[in-house]
């Protein structure tokens, strides 16, 4: 019988959070190539770092949706979910309880918004197609 203790576990999701960092940075290179420029690497680590954490505060969990997470984070600020600037987002991830729901409905809020808003010029990356092996 395979026993995975807790202790392993913990490496186990260490190892996972890593590649999903990886795998961010890349991500934001390709779409948001100038504010990763302007913010450095050890910054931008330490973004994708904070996002994962207050997606984690919403229930948002799965990589996709914490994706989404952070692009939103990059294109309005690291608390764009308490900014008075922003108050769809805020009012969206407490009101929404799906997850899944919250990430889209958030998203299209935030499309809404930098259309009516073209000072902006920015754009989200498209929806990050689905891993079959990620939730």
């Amino acid at each position: 019988m395979l026993v995975i203790r807790n202790r392993q576990m913990a490496v186990f999701a260490q190892v996972e959070i890593r590649k999903f960092v990886d795998r961010m940075v890349v991500h934001l290179h390709k779409f948001f190539p100038k504010q990763c420029e302007a913010m450095g690497e050890p910054q931008l680590w330490e973004t994708i770092g904070y996002g994962i954490k207050r997606a984690a505060a919403y229930g948002i969990m799965a990589e996709r949706d914490v994706n989404k997470y952070i692009d939103l984070m990059v294109v309005f600020g690291p608390d764009f979910d308490t900014d008075k600037r922003f108050p769809w987002a805020g009012e969206t991830l407490r009101t929404q309880k799906d997850p899944a729901r919250k990430m889209q409905a958030l998203r299209q809020a935030a499309r809404n918004y930098l259309k009516r808003t073209p000072r902006y010029g920015l754009n989200l990356p498209p929806t990050p197609t689905p891993n079959p092996t990620k939730g």
